[in-house]
């Protein structure tokens, strides 16, 4: 925490932290004063609020399967589901790329084998909103429908033995039971996830679209945004303060969320 300092210091490694000038507020400025402020700032909301919301659906989706399935079809779509999340970026990325790649991808090769033309993937960022939350389902769906899972089986099997006896559909116990008695836990998750909605997990970022510069509109998020801040220009003021504004921002969500979810119910709340 005590490093935070260097967000209000004109940094250098020979001075360090006790010998650096103060340089007030000008690295947050140098920041917000930007071209890329903006750009970075408005894809890392959108694509993290994107990846959260369709996550958490999937999730449940996917959790609710689970449930309805026998104990052997559980243990093999458990492990389907689960094993991307052990697989680290740099391998999804490779994946990807196989996928992807312009001239020798298995994509293209089959839009090819339908007589359409190859689509050069690396150099245009229309397509990659798409390809980044596809690729977050299938990493990360998996380990939070078996939170999910593990929830609905926490459940009172009474519930649904009462449900049953008064002629409610399978789909209705779902409707008014399942999903119900899982929201506290999903609205936890929401709120965990909101207050990280400032911080993009760096390895997709980077490693997915190959750090290609012509998708720097739509894939360039505030993390590899400070990446290459420290790479190229070493500024290490610069990326401490837009560290400190993604922790700072994150903060104030959590609590906003924290007060919405306590308004409307109070049982759901964190604190």
């Amino acid at each position: 925490m005590f490093g935070l300092v260097m967000a209000f210091q004109n940094y250098t490694y020979s001075g360090g932290i006790f010998g650096s000038d103060w340089a007030g507020f000008k690295n947050f400025e140098f920041f917000f004063n930007s071209q890329d402020a903006f750009r970075v700032t408005r894809n890392t909301i959108l694509m993290n609020a994107a990846c959260i919301i369709l996550g958490l659906a999937a999730s449940v989706v996917c959790g609710l399967l689970l449930a309805e399935m026998g104990k052997r079809a559980v243990r093999f779509f458990q492990t389907i589901l689960f094993f991307p999340y052990f697989l680290s970026w740099v391998v999804v990325g490779y994946l990807t790329y196989i996928l992807l790649n312009p001239s020798y991808g298995v994509i293209n090769h089959v839009l090819e084998s339908f007589h359409f033309t190859g689509i050069d993937w690396y150099s245009d960022p229309k397509y990659w909103p798409y390809i980044l939350i596809l690729t977050y389902l299938w990493k990360n769906v998996g380990y939070t429908a078996i939170i999910f899972f593990t929830g609905l089986m926490s459940i009172d099997p009474s519930y649904y033995e009462a449900a049953q006896i008064d002629g409610a559909s399978r789909f209705q116990q779902i409707m008014r039971i399942s999903i119900p008695l899982l929201m506290p836990l999903i609205l936890l998750l929401f709120m965990l996830n909101v207050g990280r909605i400032f911080f993009s997990d760096f390895g997709m970022f980077y490693f997915v679209p190959q750090n290609a510069g012509a998708l720097y509109s739509v894939t360039d998020v505030i993390d590899t945004y400070v990446y290459r801040s420290l790479r190229v220009v070493g500024d290490i003021g610069m990326a401490t303060a837009v560290g400190l504004y993604q922790s700072v921002v994150g903060f104030i969500l959590v609590l906003f969320t924290n007060y919405i979810v306590k308004r409307v119910n109070p049982d759901s709340s964190m604190f």
